[in-house]
Order: C-alpha cells, then sequence, then structure tokens
C-alpha cells in the first residue's frame, strides 16, 4: 500500500479514536466542563499524533501492520473481545462519575495520573522503535527475528506494561474511582494474552525458547 493511502487511513483512525473516546466521556457527563477528559485526550492523542507523523516518515509498513486486528488465535479473539467490553464499560463511568458526583478524586491526583499515562505510552513507543514486527495481533512474520535489546533485556512483554500503566492509570487521570474496577479486569486478560502469545512465539519463533530462559519475567520485573 503507498504511503499516502497508509497516512489517509492513520488520519482516519485518529479522528474515529477522538470522536469515539471524546462521545464516551462527554456524552455521559452531559457536559463540556469536564476539564479532567481535555487533559486526558491530550496526553493521549497528542503523543498517537506525534508517532504517526515519525512513523508515516521513516517506516509506514510498520503501522500498516498496527491497522490489522483480526486475531488467527481463539483464545486472542475471546480477549478482544472482552477487552473492547471492558473499555467499553470503563470509558461510560468517569463520565458517568463526573454527572452524578460520586468520586472525589483531587486535581493533583488526576495529573499525577496523567503523567503515568505519558509514561505508559512512552514505553510503547520505546516498543515500537525496537521492535518492527510488534503488530496488534499475534502473529509470526517471515523473517522475524527474536529481539532482546532495550526494554526487551528487562521483560519479556514490555509493551504491554506499558499499557497495563496506561490502562490502570485512565479511571484516576478522568477523576474516577468508581471506574477503576473494570480496567482491572484487563489484568487477567492480559495474563491469559500473555500466556497465549508465548505458546504461540515458542512453537514458531526461532530462538524465543532461549531467550525467555536469559529474560526470566513477562511483564513486571521481579514478580511475573
Amino acid at each position: 500500500m503507498c504511503a499516502m493511502a497508509t497516512a489517509l487511513k492513520a488520519f482516519a483512525f485518529f479522528m474515529a479514536g477522538i470522536a469515539v473516546i471524546g462521545a464516551m466521556l462527554f456524552l455521559p457527563a452531559g457536559t463540556l466542563d469536564y476539564w479532567q477528559a481535555w487533559l486526558y485526550m491530550a496526553v493521549i492523542f497528542a503523543p498517537i499524533a506525534c508517532v504517526m507523523v515519525y512513523f508515516l516518515a521513516t517506516a509506514p509498513s510498520f503501522l500498516e501492520k498496527r491497522f490489522q486486528m483480526k486475531e488467527n488465535e481463539r483464545a486472542q479473539k475471546l480477549v478482544q473481545k472482552a477487552s473492547a467490553l471492558i473499555f467499553f464499560i470503563g470509558f461510560l463511568l468517569p463520565g458517568l462519575d463526573k454527572r452524578f458526583g460520586w468520586s472525589n478524586v483531587p486535581p493533583e491526583v488526576s495529573i499525577a495520573a496523567d503523567i503515568v499515562v505519558m509514561l505508559g505510552y512512552g514505553v510503547v513507543f520505546w516498543v515500537f522503535h525496537e521492535n518492527s514486527f510488534a503488530g496488534r495481533t499475534i502473529r509470526v512474520e517471515k523473517g522475524q527475528k527474536v529481539i532482546s535489546s532495550g526494554p526487551y533485556s528487562v521483560v519479556r512483554h514490555p509493551m504491554y506494561l506499558g499499557m497495563l500503566a496506561l490502562t490502570l492509570a485512565t479511571p484516576v487521570a478522568l477523576g474516577s474511582y468508581w471506574a477503576f474496577s473494570p480496567f482491572l479486569l484487563m489484568v487477567p486478560l492480559l495474563v491469559m494474552r500473555i500466556k497465549n502469545e508465548e505458546e504461540v512465539l515458542a512453537r514458531e519463533l526461532e530462538g524465543y525458547t532461549e531467550y525467555c530462559k536469559k529474560v526470566k519475567h513477562r511483564l513486571v520485573p521481579m514478580v511475573w
């Protein structure tokens, strides 16, 4: 696919993301006077825009991989559907929380959570920069190699570590304690995804079993 087509697809995904997340936050809140949502969207979408521009300029084929969302593994399809439901509920609750005043999250706590969101996305970008095979779906490509440098020298799935930090900080960044519960359900789903992914990689990616012996922890250093 030509670079222009990739750029148009990236722009469409980006604008759709803003529209969907914005609607899920502001419509339940019943107001645009929701500074936590505005700040969160800036924290999320400004880095995404920068990353898209970077890869459009340097490696548009990488973005094409990120646009592929159809999973082949049955376990991953279940994780994908469950994750979509969790995010749907999780992003509706903060707006309702804002409307009805269920939580009282101090501004400085929400801002601190936004910083964690940014750091989480920073880890994700680091992974993207280090690993050109980091697609959205679980598959082994022709010519794929084991990546053991950068964050992969610390844990075997650093992208998921960044996403976990980003996800768990999201409800607090949006000023809601109540929304934390559904987002917490992402932890067991992530464990399920990682276990299945490692089965696929051990089976199909040469050298992955040896890599696992060197890097002991999957997600959190010294924990798991």
